[in-house]
């Protein structure tokens, strides 16, 4: 079977706001191989992902992802992994590529997913998939109160975990930031896992950190995520000796295998979150399972998005221990619920499990999407390199 066709679809909310919400927008990939189809979904900024799929070659390590992707054999996982490398090598120069690839190496799990009639984790070599404990992933409110209404509805509708980040938190003084991380735990419960995610906001600054260590450990926080960037694993391994029993959580902004690496390998981390849509797809987010399992290192996924992101973000670890904690979106804008038919929902007892169907288990809305779709052409030269193609099943 080849690759026949790889379709973007750049969809949007009517108006986008300077907040720290992904769901905003999306970029949505479609592959078809033979009779089969495979949908993705990148995390990242649509127009330039969409740009380094066509965008004319510079130079012999810097050539667009097509030339790697288009009329490739795509029979089994290995066939995955060797385009993934394909791409890497003749896009080593073109940075955009790897949150481009994400998007494109979903869809070809899913692809292969549906012609074998598996889901992508047993295509993966897991015989089955466990129950996560997720936990509601939602930014702070704007004010304590507002923080706290936010933790005593999600322990209204029934989660045990919840984190709040970004927002405002890291951006006043060490005091108004004990305020939330408290009323975040008055409105979660005594025995709620609170987490707290800074958003980057300290870039590397040890010191500024450590001043909010106090409060954390107060309100006995399992994790504080994202500090720092992930290119400063130096400041996470101070933070972390001092921090303790609250942990280091990272990895979202890794957008290559050995990004992630070097936060395993350095940073002293708790647990390290990874977003298929970023770091090149499900194939390297197992890659850093495997090597997280091996360190100790708790492996978590990272998604704000979509249902269809959230399938992807789980397979990389769907045989982990019983009840493992998942990020789990619970303010998503109605663009990223109209992605899917399907949507992966807590049970009974709270819990939530990876869908058994072929593939991601995930069927685009295409009715509901056409309303989002946002209609892109990129000329060069004179030369249409790409144009919306219809949004069809």
């Amino acid at each position: 079977m080849k690759i026949e066709a790889v379709d973007f679809y750049y969809l949007s909310m009517p108006e986008i706001h300077d907040v720290g919400d992904g769901s905003q927008d999306a970029l949505l990939v479609r592959i078809q191989a033979g009779e089969y189809t495979g949908w993705g979904e990148c995390e990242a900024a649509p127009l330039v992902s969409i740009a380094s799929y066509v965008c004319p070659m510079s130079h012999s390590a810097c050539k667009p992802v097509r030339d790697s992707v288009l009329g490739q054999r795509i029979d089994t996982p290995d066939d995955i992994r060797r385009i993934g490398d394909l791409v890497r090598a003749n896009c080593l120069d073109l940075l955009q590529a790897d949150h481009t690839l994400s998007g494109i190496d979903i869809a070809l799990w899913d692809l292969l997913g549906r012609r074998y009639g598996e889901p992508v984790y047993r295509l993966l070599g897991d015989r089955v998939a466990t129950p996560k404990l997720p936990y509601a992933s939602q930014l702070f409110g704007d004010t304590p109160d507002e923080t706290r209404e936010k933790g005593q509805l999600v322990r209204r509708l029934g989660y045990r975990a919840a984190k709040f980040g970004w927002g405002p938190y890291g951006r006043n003084t060490p005091a108004d930031d004990a305020a939330h991380v408290f009323a975040a735990r008055e409105g979660l419960g005594d025995d709620g896992v609170l987490l707290i995610d800074a958003g980057t906001i300290w870039i590397d600054d040890v010191a500024l950190a450590a001043a909010r260590l106090d409060a954390l450990r107060a309100c006995r926080v399992t994790w504080l995520e994202e500090p720092f960037g992930s290119g400063a694993p130096g400041s996470f391994r101070p933070l972390a000796g001092m921090a303790a029993p609250v942990r280091m959580a990272a990895g979202e902004g890794c957008h290559t295998f050995h990004m992630a690496q070097q936060l395993l390998d350095y940073a002293d981390l708790g647990y390290i979150q990874i977003d298929a849509g970023r770091i090149g797809g499900i194939s390297i987010a197992r890659q850093v399972a495997e090597a997280a399992s091996a360190r100790g290192v708790t492996y978590v996924n990272h998604t704000f998005t979509s249902h269809l992101a959230l399938s992807a973000s789980l397979q990389p670890y769907a045989a982990s221990a019983p009840q493992a904690i998942c990020e789990y979106p619970v303010e998503p804008r109605q663009l990223a619920l109209d992605i899917t038919k399907e949507h992966i929902l807590p049970d009974a007892d709270g819990l939530i499990h990876l869908p058994d169907a072929p593939g991601l288990g995930m069927t685009p809305n295409i009715a509901a999407l056409q309303q989002y779709l946002v209609d892109v052409e990129i000329r060069v030269g004179g030369r249409v390199l790409y144009q919306t193609p219809p949004l069809t099943a």
